[in-house]
């Protein structure tokens, strides 16, 4: 039965994320335990008369890690390519180079069966769209940034010679989109972020999910330099440490969740769609516009915030203050 449900997604994802025409190619890149998403979304493909070729690779060991290379290359020779896995291969070199030779894809990381039939993606993107590219607008290319929020968070960097993203699971050429998460992010200058992150709603990585506690985060010049909390701040902690890579602690993103269908569940691309939160992302940042890559990339989601850019006060306690 699920099948059947999960086919009015599947087309959703075809038709309206990747806009895809007849004689396409679509490369599906999966994992074994993420078979039934990707066979849903062949089969409906296959009735538009897109070809669909499924890639099965062996599951990723960290998220942000290279997939193989037969599978970069794929993604580089295809009209479009959806990425059904559990670990993240969005902040990858396959991805940047995959949409730069002008493929165009979509990336659906973590998901269930049960996120193919309601949730996030019940959204209506195309009526969304204009406030997600509105807010990137002003995210881009701006000289002070301000995030705060009245759980402590209060960070500061530049976003100078930086674009803003606008990703609402729409996609053109040379694309790629989240989904469901509607978000518009931007990249912070390296070693330009300065002052406290402190993370009330979700880590949705390494099992952490929904918080039970506050994470308390301390930046200076860029770098995350000290992480304090309970359990859950041990388990962030352990793992940047084994990863032995100064780069896993930049401070990569600053993104803004703008999909009001989405829920906090305690996977990735819900939790950082809810509509008014934002999430810090660290470590890699190459897929955003910016230099840094790095073993990991970690999205810290916090609620109620309050962005200020160059002056102009965008959302004001998790409320979006601009058209």
């Amino acid at each position: 039965m699920k099948q059947i449900l999960m086919s009015k997604i599947a087309r959703k994802i075809l038709k309206d994320c990747l806009d895809v025409s007849k004689g396409e190619e679509l490369l599906i890149i999966t994992e074994p335990e993420k078979m039934t998403i990707a066979t849903s979304i062949a089969t409906i493909a296959y009735e538009m008369s897109v070809e669909p070729v499924i890639s099965v690779m062996i599951p990723r060991e960290n998220d942000s890690q290279e997939p193989p290379a037969t599978i970069a290359e794929a993604m580089k020779a295809s009209d479009a390519f959806i990425a059904v896995v559990g670990k993240s291969i969005t902040h990858t070199y396959a991805v940047k180079n995959a949409i730069t030779n002008g493929s165009r894809g979509i990336v659906l990381t973590q998901f269930s069966e049960d996120m193919m039939i309601h949730g996030g993606m019940e959204a209506d993107f195309r009526a969304l769209a204009p406030q997600c590219k509105a807010i990137a607008k002003e995210l881009e290319n701006s000289e002070i940034i301000k995030l705060t929020t009245p759980y402590g968070t209060d960070l500061t960097f530049s976003a100078k010679g930086r674009r803003g993203n606008a990703l609402y699971c729409m996609v053109d050429k040379g694309e790629f989109s989240t989904a469901p998460t509607i978000e518009a992010n931007v990249s912070p200058l390296e070693n330009t972020a300065n002052g406290k992150i402190v993370v009330d709603a979700s880590i949705p990585y390494l099992g952490i999910g929904l918080l039970e506690e506050l994470i308390h985060i301390d930046v200076r010049d860029g770098k995350i330099v000290s992480i304090a909390g309970g359990k859950q701040a041990e388990i962030l902690i352990e793992d940047l440490k084994a990863k032995e890579d100064e780069n896993v602690y930049n401070i990569a993103e600053l993104g803004v969740g703008l999909n009001p269908k989405c829920s906090f569940v305690g996977l990735m691309l819900e939790d950082e769609g809810v509509y008014g939160t934002v999430h810090i992302g660290i470590g890699t940042n190459i897929t955003l516009g910016g230099v840094v890559k790095a073993k990991c990339h970690y999205d810290l989601i916090m609620t109620k915030p309050t962005i200020v850019a160059d002056g102009k006060l965008l959302l004001k306690d998790g409320e979006v203050m601009i058209e």
